[in-house]
């Protein structure tokens, strides 16, 4: 039998790391270090990535969250060498719909919970700068941003509520709306969004070259509230809070 090159050798070796179920270890390996190899691989993915997903990990329970990395290790081809971001490739693992999760007893809400655990880590590993320091007095007169640290989020699913003890069947009519941001300290906010300030959120971010006013203005419109004083008031007020918290801010 003719030795086999460098790369079938390696080639083989990669799909037993991935998948012991279906291949064998090379031949010109000691199965018994093979699987060491192996076990390692796989203990070192698990241990990497766990701990940016707590809440999803006790609730499905050591034998579940191994079958669930032992999927991903098998199926999923990462286009990141970097370890840090491996986490986020197993949430857009999740969301796409693997086949080989359309079996089995997954939580319903388990990609929801997963994107929402991953925005924290996502947050406090961003190189972003937050938005300058400055007064209000510009909010309505200049156009507005969203800062990059603030993200407005929206589930179907109440994901900041779930957890071992609260593991609901069926959305709620809905949706889950969530402001996350990371404050100057580095620690990462979860608030609750009413709909309207998600959707001034939406709009600044959708309408970048409008006003503080003309965004106002145009909330109200769809709203119905164009004629209402009180309807914008509170609309300042809640673009000078977000001001003040580093969520939004005048284009420079």
């Amino acid at each position: 039998m003719a030795k086999r090159s460098l790369h079938e050798q390696q080639n083989s070796m990669g799909l037993y790391l991935r998948d012991p179920e279906r291949y064998a270890p090379p031949a010109e390996m000691d199965p018994a270090r093979a699987q060491v190899y192996r076990d390692l691989v796989f203990a070192n993915l698990s241990s990497l990535i766990s701990g940016t997903f707590p809440v999803l990990v006790k609730i499905l329970g050591d034998e579940q969250w191994r079958q669930l990395v032992r999927i991903f290790l098998r199926d999923y081809r990462a286009h990141t060498p970097k370890f840090g971001e491996i986490a986020e490739e197993f949430v857009d693992f999740l969301a796409s719909e693997p086949l080989a999760l359309a079996t089995g007893k997954w939580p319903p809400f388990m990609v929801e919970l997963a994107h929402y655990e991953w925005v924290e880590m996502a947050l406090q590993q961003s190189e972003a700068e937050p938005l300058p320091l400055g007064d209000a007095d510009g909010l309505l007169d200049r156009p507005l941003r969203v800062s990059p640290l603030a993200w407005p989020l929206a589930y179907a699913w109440p994901v900041q509520l779930v957890g071992p003890n609260y593991q609901p069947d069926t959305p709620p009519d809905q949706p889950t709306l969530l402001l996350v941001r990371r404050a100057l300290d580095f620690s990462v906010k979860f608030s609750e969004l009413s709909p309207l300030a998600f959707r001034l959120l939406q709009r600044i971010e959708a309408f970048p070259g409008q006003t503080g006013l003309a965004q106002l203005q145009g909330l109200a419109a769809e709203a119905g509230m164009t004629e209402s004083v009180a309807f914008m008031d509170s609309g300042l007020g809640l673009l000078q809070q977000m001001k003040e918290e580093g969520v939004v801010g005048v284009v420079a």
